[in-house]
């Protein structure tokens, strides 16, 4: 009988050890905030339109995998500001915008968010980083139409891909500024 009791007391342990009672946690899903310079809700524009083919064909669907969250300044640059504040209180883990107002009013608000650029503004002549090779802070990103620097190979560095959690994927061994 003893052997009994004890042969289901282990048993259940195991059992027991075999199933947590903690429930799983759920995967933490990135979260973006995008703030457009041009469009609107209901016309969002090119640039947005890129975006999202982006986020698409590295494998991202908005609301499942990913959340994005849209602000559009709609030609009311004094809107930006709080725009930008209200983006970095629901805690996105990026930031996003072309608009030169917006990132530097990203810049003002955050030392901890990062902050991509996708402007053809030069960053450092417009006093958002310190110089190319060391940007310094946490703005990142690549100007339109230049190149991203240049590889150890002497090669023209680019860009080839960006992943929502603030990172890119780079050929030639370049690095963003």
């Amino acid at each position: 009988m003893k052997k009994t009791i004890t042969g289901v007391a282990l048993c259940a342990l195991l059992l027991a050890l075999g199933f947590p009672a903690d429930a799983q946690q759920l995967a933490k899903i990135p979260r973006i905030g995008f703030l457009s310079g041009s469009g609107d809700p209901n016309t969002p524009g090119l640039q947005l339109d890129a975006f999202r083919r982006g986020l698409r064909e590295l494998g991202y669907i908005e609301g499942k995998n990913i959340l994005v969250e849209y602000r559009y300044v709609e030609g009311r640059v004094d809107r930006i500001p709080s725009l930008v504040a209200e983006l970095m209180q629901l805690k996105v883990d990026v930031f996003i915008s072309g608009n030169l107002v917006a990132i530097r009013a990203a810049k003002q608000a955050t030392k901890t968010i990062p902050i991509v650029m996708v402007s053809t503004a030069d960053p450092v002549t417009a006093g958002l980083i310190d110089s190319l090779a060391r940007p310094g802070g946490n703005i990142t990103g690549r100007p339109k139409r230049k190149k991203a620097g240049i590889s150890q190979g002497g090669r023209p560095a680019d860009i080839t891909g960006w992943s929502p959690l603030g990172h890119f994927a780079r050929t030639g061994g370049g690095e963003c500024f």
